[in-house]
């Protein structure tokens, strides 16, 4: 399974492949740093990721920004994007469901809760039908 990682924080992004990594399946990751690099990704890649994962506090483009072009392309919005972030704003979490994603997940403080919640993600989107 390919997964679009989008984080512009890089100790995430270390403890999100330290993760990975300790994982039995093979994951491949595809990381950008902020969606008008991720935009760039998924424009420029022939094959598209299978998921998306997604912060929302980035700088250039952010989150609930990038979601809306996302989902305005026929194309990029049937890949399934899971909100992954610290912001628990109820403002934010409905913005982001109207908009259109598949799952909005609170990052856990604790590396194991964090280890134990990115494995349950990945497991069920590994079973699921995806386009």
């Amino acid at each position: 399974m390919d997964i679009l990682f989008i984080e512009d924080d890089l100790i995430e992004g270390m403890k999100f492949n330290r993760v990975i990594d300790g994982l039995e399946y093979n994951y491949k990751v595809i990381e950008a740093t902020n969606g008008e690099e991720a935009l760039q990704v998924l424009r420029q890649n022939e094959t598209l990721p299978n998921i998306i994962l997604l912060d929302l506090n980035m700088p250039k483009l952010n989150g609930i920004d990038f979601l809306r072009i996302l989902k305005e392309d026929d194309v990029l919005r049937q890949i399934p994007t899971i909100v992954f972030t610290t912001s628990n704003n109820r403002k934010d979490i409905l913005e982001c469901y109207k908009i259109g994603i598949a799952g909005y997940i609170i990052k856990p403080l604790k590396y194991e809760d964090y280890k134990e919640i990115v494995k349950r993600t990945l497991d069920y989107w590994s079973v699921n039908e995806l386009v």
